[in-house]
Formats: structure tokens, C-alpha cells, sequence
């Protein structure tokens, strides 16, 4: 059968029509159009060790659209342990870019050539490495759990991972390996990425008490922050790594807060564990609203659980997303410190407690009494620019 010939005009208009409809069909799927696009959305949790970084790196890890992964830097300080965090800032940046970008050759420098999943840190604590494509443990909507993935998905190939991110709309790492914000400008300027910067802090007093139950696992990381050129520390009684930590939370919050570069504008969010701690719900709803993602029903319940458990957690579990009484976490070090240590912890980080907005105590009787709030209000749009993703330039 002889079909019908068709005039120029009309294969351009058949042409035209065809691409309309590819386009609207597009529209319908969001998701890969933002990908096709080149529109993921990369989430930086900016924080230190001890500073409730965990608990926040789950609150993404389990959202059914986020690729999440715990301190991929940390290959580079373990391969690089004579360094000094400010000397391995660039190659932490270059690793923590690729990531964000789907590319895990990058781990060919830190990782053996024959590896699987479970060569990456803490693999196991991203629901999407337990989820397909990278793993069947659970489906991509379920709460995942690190002790039953770990057997069924721990040699699964690496290669995994990489397909696994690619089919994200988000992007999520937790670092602790950055001590200002300019070493992250080149990548808030990249125009492959669309960063977000959430800065987690805790007061410092708290983050001192929960330093020296896991001082022994600390002991490497405090070595590169103290430039020590490979020694471990493991005691510290001049209290220096907690020092440069305030140093850095105050360098990282003064740059983004007073008088910060327009790219930076929307980019970047200021986030207490106190906060978390006393209104979960109401905090992760402007955390995920941040970072344009939205509480699932089964999310809000598995927040719920973890952050109103009983009691502070025991100490194997100090690594470990458990459900615990968030707000008695939050407060321990008040019973648990000697007065001395939070006077000392108090001047070398009087700057820190000033801007993030932490009361001093001034005697162990303030210091005991639980009825005296020492969190104080954040104030009108104290610690953000923007708390939406509705009106962020790209730069």
C-alpha cells in the first residue's frame, strides 16, 4: 500500500507536534526531567564529629529520593593521615564533587581494584545501597536497617553505586572534614551542581561530653586536625580539637551570615541538634523544605520513634541512628561534666556560644537546673537566608 506523500510544510509541523508531545510527556515525569536536565539537587551536610550529624544524615538517608552517603572524605584522611585538614581540604572537595556528580571512579585512589559496596564507609547506613538497583534488602520506599542489610548487600559489586545515585533526584553527603566555607565556593559556583549547604551544630558543651566517650575512635581525626603528622591523639586535656571546632562553626557561620557572596544566597541553612532535639517535626519539615523535599507519612512515624525512645542511648550505640529520648540526649552533659570542664569549654568557645545563641552557666548550681533553658530563640531569620527553594538563583 502506497502511503500519502507529505509537503515540507507539513513533516515540519508532524516534526514540530512530535516534539511538543515528547516534551509534555517530559513535564509528566519530574523526576527525570530534572535529571535529564541536570537539575539534581546536591544536599552538603556541613557539621563535626559528635554534633548529632548522624541522626540528621538519616533523616535524608531514609527519603525514598535521596542517594545518600556517610563521610566518603574519610578515605581521604585514612589514606592521607600525615596531612593537615587544611592541606587535604582540596582533595576532600575533589572527592566529595565527583560523588556528587555520580562519578565513583574517584574512590580508585582510595579503595582497593577489586571491591564491592562494603568497601565504601558505612555503606550500610545508606538506604539507597540496600535498595534497588544497588541491592534488593528493601524495596526504595521502606525504612532500611543497617543490621540487616549488611549481610545481604555487603558483596554486591561496587559499580552499583554508581548506577544507584544516577537514578536520585538528590544527592545527599555528611562531611566533617571542612573547616571554612570558601573551600566549598568552587563548588557552589560549579554550574553542574545545584548545592545546598545545611550547617549542623551543637553546643560545644554537649559535643565535649559525647567526644570523650568515643575518644579512642576520635583518635586519628584528631590527629589531622592538629596537623600532629600522623600521631593519633586520644587525650586532650587542653581541649584543642574542640577549639578549632567552634573556631570553624564561628568561620563557617560569619561567612555565610555577614555579608555573604550572592551565590551563596538560598544555598545555605544554619541548623541546631538542640532544635531538632525539642520540635523534630517541625524543624525536618524546614530542613526537607530546604532542600525541596517533602515528609512522607512513614517518615514522620520512624522520626517520631527514634527521637522518643528511652533514655540517651548506651555507649556502643554512640555511632549508631537508635531510638532514643532526643531531649534528654541533648541535655546529658548538664549531669554528666564537672563544672571546671564547661568553664573551660565555655572561654575557648565564647564565640561560638555567643553566635550560635547558647547561654553560659555561671555556677554548677545553673548548670544543674534542667528548668534553666540555656538555648536561646534564633531569632527572625537569624540563621538562614532563605528557608525555601522557591526563589534560589543558580550563580
Amino acid at each position: 500500500m502506497r502511503l500519502p506523500r507529505l509537503s515540507s510544510s507539513t513533516a515540519v509541523t508532524v516534526l514540530l507536534l512530535a516534539q511538543s508531545c515528547l516534551l509534555l510527556f517530559l513535564i509528566s515525569r519530574p523526576g527525570q526531567l530534572s535529571r535529564a536536565g541536570n537539575e539534581r539537587v546536591h544536599v552538603l551536610v556541613l557539621s563535626s564529629w559528635r554534633s548529632g550529624s548522624s541522626f540528621v544524615g538519616q533523616l535524608f538517608s531514609q527519603h525514598p529520593d535521596v542517594f545518600y552517603l556517610m563521610e566518603p572524605a574519610w578515605h581521604v584522611w585514612t589514606a592521607l593521615s600525615r596531612g593537615s585538614a587544611p592541606a587535604l581540604h582540596m582533595a576532600v572537595r575533589d572527592l566529595v564533587r565527583s560523588v556528587f556528580l555520580c562519578d565513583m571512579d574517584v574512590f580508585d585512589a582510595y579503595l582497593p581494584w577489586r571491591r564491592n559496596l562494603s568497601d565504601l564507609f558505612q555503606w550500610a547506613v545508606s538506604r539507597a545501597l540496600c535498595s534497588p538497583p544497588a541491592c534488593s534488602a528493601f524495596s526504595r520506599g521502606a525504612i532500611s536497617s543497617e543490621a540487616v542489610c549488611k549481610p545481604l548487600c555487603a558483596r554486591r559489586p561496587f559499580g552499583l553505586a554508581q548506577e544507584a545515585c544516577r537514578s536520585y533526584s538528590h544527592v545527599v553527603l555528611k562531611e566533617v572534614r571542612f573547616f571554612n566555607l570558601q573551600v566549598l565556593y568552587p563548588l557552589l559556583t560549579d554550574p553542574l551542581l545545584n548545592l545546598r549547604v545545611v550547617h549542623l551544630v551543637r553546643d560545644p558543651r554537649a559535643v565535649l561530653r559525647s567526644r570523650e566517650q568515643t575518644a579512642k575512635a576520635l583518635a586519628r581525626d584528631n590527629g589531622i586536625v592538629l596537623g600532629t603528622n600522623g600521631t593519633w591523639v586520644e587525650a586532650d586535656p587542653r581541649l584543642r580539637v574542640v577549639s578549632e571546632v567552634c573556631r570553624s562553626h564561628v568561620r563557617i557561620a560569619e561567612a555565610a551570615l555577614s555579608k555573604p557572596p550572592p551565590f551563596l544566597r538560598g544555598r545555605y541553612l544554619l541548623v541546631r541538634f538542640e532544635d531538632l532535639a525539642r520540635n523534630p517535626l517541625a524543624e525536618i519539615r524546614r530542613l526537607y523544605s530546604f532542600t525541596g523535599l517533602s515528609l512522607t507519612p512513614q517518615l514522620e512515624a520512624w522520626i517520631l520513634n527514634i527521637t522518643h525512645g528511652v533514655g540517651p542511648g548506651k555507649r556502643g550505640e554512640a555511632f549508631k541512628t537508635t531510638s532514643r529520648d532526643a531531649l534528654n540526649v541533648s541535655q546529658a552533659w548538664r549531669l554528666a561534666l564537672p563544672f571546671s570542664k564547661i568553664r573551660r569549654v565555655q572561654a575557648l568557645c565564647a564565640g561560638a556560644l555567643r553566635l550560635l545563641r547558647y547561654r553560659p552557666v555561671f555556677s554548677e548550681e545553673e548548670q544543674r537546673d534542667l528548668t534553666l533553658d540555656l538555648v536561646l530563640p534564633r531569632g527572625p531569620s537569624s540563621f538562614e537566608w532563605v528557608s525555601s527553594t522557591s526563589a534560589q538563583p543558580r550563580p
